[in-house]
């Protein structure tokens, strides 16, 4: 059954969101804001979200702070939330961890601004600001310029001292040379991390072993800290950032070093000694309004960083006037973090429905209470196949925990099973197809189940979609949504329906112009010219993308020579293996699709090209290329015309015929493969362009 302080939970949200909670609430939120600190920092399986946790601690906050009387020690409020265990020996910090001060909009940080130059009676004040880390907080000392302890935050005044494992992080330097700068000891902040494509092949390893994946590079990077075995540490390669000096003692007859004047100073400092500090990220403003530009811009290039971040943090720089400001019991009034737009949520899963794409792959989509998330009301999300229902023990009726990174499509987190009621139910899979009831079928190797009924009304519709897509035939002003249109009427049956279109009906149809129908006439009839490959990748065979349809293109003058290839001679050529060679084969063997292909050449389509012969007179004829991650200037497309304009070979993964790989940011898995094989040169999109114009 569902804990009572989880209901609670689910009423003052649902109150908060609404209108501001009244004094008699208190007690319910100091409550249910201790329960969660338990799940979060003890048991590292939180039941909400941050931006939900923030919004009842800072309407605690409000409400103590309009109603004194009401303040006690025990608030959560009035110290920082714990984290420690039994462990790991417990230490104390030489300056206490405070928490900082969250703001979520320019008027917020309007505010801070206003109270840090009336406490210090400046007219203007100049700030530093840098990117808040999404990890695990720590602190470490360094005396006589070696690492000698590093400890957790705990509760702000003593925390775990997980020291062994701390060694094991490679960009922590066991020795710094601070007596160069005239220190002794020192105490410094920072942030322990797992990169996102660490984290990605992490929850790989976990699901392969039959273990739930971890839900976020924060909690596999806490969680991380805290084994007990450091060899299993180092097989994980964290990072940490360090962004703060606490404290410091200089050498006998040594003054305070310069650097150590201003916030900015300790981060030059920090990254000349060999730390990772934010030195290339931090910015320097007089006044706010710069601070809120930055602030504002930075969150638009988030997701184009190796690692996670939830904000910025905005200190006073100099650190005399940081001292003369102080501090309350539970932050510094010198610095605030600028939260970014949340991007996790709870909500509840309220059904599923099943849908049938082009290759008759049933997908389940699971129906959500609409919540809002970085900006976006989300209230559907693809759950995969029925494995990953299983995986994640997903039940109609549960409180789910959803995560939108960027622009990447919503997913769900993890289910969480102790709010359960009782009431929920298990997602039963079909074994019908929900469209043409036909019975599915799945293969051994694979986990999606699939229709099998070529004649799927839901899978004709789909096929006609990625037909006309902009990277297959590029039919313009062909919209999805026209497409089930004019299925549903029956205009459109199939993919050669798009060539015998009657604009005549079409015309006398809500929203279809006579310009309207001219520029669909227009873009159809240019399709019919587009190049073969183009035609290869929308006919939809299953594992031949766009690199595959260019590759199948240079082998052939027209569609059908692939009729009387064989399994073996296809996987002569380049690219071309066990798994995509079959699929061609077979799609080639099916009279249907060959009907398909002479049916489309009957209305016109220019099927028949000149044979091809390998570029010889390009400077990079002979080359093949590989193009990953985001590049920093050019779209992918792009980039690969580029080296194909030379006379190199574009390939669609890595292997030993692999001679360039150009990677961009969050390069991922084929960047690693790469690193294996010798033979394969990785170049920066500033190197791939120095040799293309060389």
């Amino acid at each position: 059954m569902s804990d009572p302080q989880i209901e609670q939970t689910r009423v003052l949200l649902r109150q908060a969101a609404q209108f501001p909670l009244g004094k008699e609430q208190v007690d319910a939120l100091r409550d249910v804001l201790r329960f969660h600190e338990h799940r979060y920092y003890i048991l590292h399986d939180p039941l909400i979200a941050d931006a939900e946790y923030d919004l009842l601690y800072k309407e605690l906050e409000r409400l103590e702070k309009e109603n004194p009387p009401l303040v006690r020690p025990d608030s959560p409020t009035q110290r920082v939330a714990r984290e420690l265990t039994s462990e790991f020996p417990t230490v104390k910090h030489l300056v206490p961890m405070l928490s900082l001060e969250n703001s979520y909009n320019a008027e917020d940080l309007l505010d801070f601004d206003r109270k840090a130059r009336e406490l210090t009676g400046l007219d203007t004040i100049e700030y530093c600001v840098e990117p808040k880390f999404d990890g695990g907080s720590i602190s470490l000392i360094y005396e006589n310029d070696r690492l000698t302890r590093g400890a957790t935050r705990g509760d702000g005044v003593e925390g775990d001292d997980v020291t062994p494992n701390v060694r094991q992080i490679r960009s922590l330097p066991l020795h710094a040379s601070l007596s160069e700068h005239g220190i002794q000891q020192l105490e410094i902040r920072g942030e322990v991390l797992m990169d996102k494509e660490k984290f990605r092949l992490y929850n790989e390893a976990l699901m392969e072993e039959g273990q739930p994946p971890l839900a976020n590079p924060r909690n596999a990077a806490s969680g991380t800290l805290r084994l007990k075995d450091p060899a299993q540490v180092a097989k994980r390669n964290l990072e940490a950032f360090v962004y703060h000096i606490s404290y410091y003692t200089p050498l006998p007859g040594k003054s305070t070093p310069n650097a150590l004047l201003t916030h900015e100073g300790s981060i030059e400092l920090l990254w000349n000694l060999g730390f990772r500090s934010p030195q290339r990220e931090k910015r320097v403003f007089q006044g706010i309004q710069g601070v809120i530009y930055y602030c504002q811009a930075f969150e638009t290039e988030r997701d184009s960083l190796p690692y996670e971040i939830d904000g910025m943090v905005i200190k006073v720089n100099e650190l005399s006037l940081q001292e003369k400001m102080g501090m309350t019991s539970h932050h510094p009034r010198w610095a605030i973090a600028f939260k970014f737009k949340a991007r996790q949520a709870t909500t509840q899963l309220v059904s599923v429905e099943f849908q049938v794409g082009r290759t008759g792959a049933v997908t389940p989509v699971a129906k959500l209470e609409p919540v809002a998330i970085g900006g976006v009301t989300v209230s559907s999300i693809s759950i995969h196949n029925e494995e990953y229902i299983r995986e994640k023990d997903l039940r109609l009726g549960d409180q789910v925990l959803i995560e939108r990174a960027g622009d990447v499509i919503p997913q769900i987190v993890k289910s969480l099973p102790d709010a359960r009621t009782g009431t929920e139910k298990k997602i039963v899979f079909p074994r019908q197809c929900p469209i043409c009831q036909q019975a599915l079928h799945k293969e051994e190797a694979e986990a999606v189940w699939r229709c099998g009924n070529w004649e799927c009304p839901a899978q004709a519709v789909e096929r006609i979609i990625h037909f006309v897509s902009k990277d297959a035939m590029d039919i313009r002003g062909f919209g999805e949504a026209n497409i089930r249109k004019f299925y549903e009427a029956g205009l459109l049956p199939d993919i050669p329906g798009i060539y015998q279109l009657d604009y005549e009906k079409i015309g006398t149809m809500e929203g279809f112009g006579k310009k309207s129908i001219e520029k669909l006439q227009h873009s159809i009839e240019a399709s019919k010219k587009q190049p073969l490959h183009r035609l290869l990748y929308g006919l939809g065979i299953r594992f031949v993308g766009e690199t595959t349809a260019k590759t199948l293109a240079r082998q052939i003058t027209h569609p059908l020579d692939l009729k009387d290839k064989s399994l073996e001679e296809l996987q002569q050529w380049e690219d071309i293996g066990p798994k995509v060679g079959g699929s061609i084969h077979q799609f080639f063997q099916e009279e249907s699709n060959i009907r398909l292909i002479e049916k489309l050449e009957s209305l016109g389509l220019a099927l028949k090209q000149e044979a091809k012969t390998k570029t010889t007179d390009g400077s990079l004829s002979g080359k093949s290329f590989l193009f990953t991650g985001t590049l920093p200037t050019l779209k992918r497309s792009a980039a690969e015309a580029m080296a194909e304009a030379k006379g190199g070979q574009i390939l669609s993964g890595v292997s030993a015929k692999l001679n360039y790989l150009v990677v961009g940011e969050d390069a991922g898995s084929k960047l690693e493969k790469a690193k294996k094989i010798n033979t394969i040169k990785i170049l920066s999109e500033a190197e791939f362009l120095e040799l293309i114009g060389s």
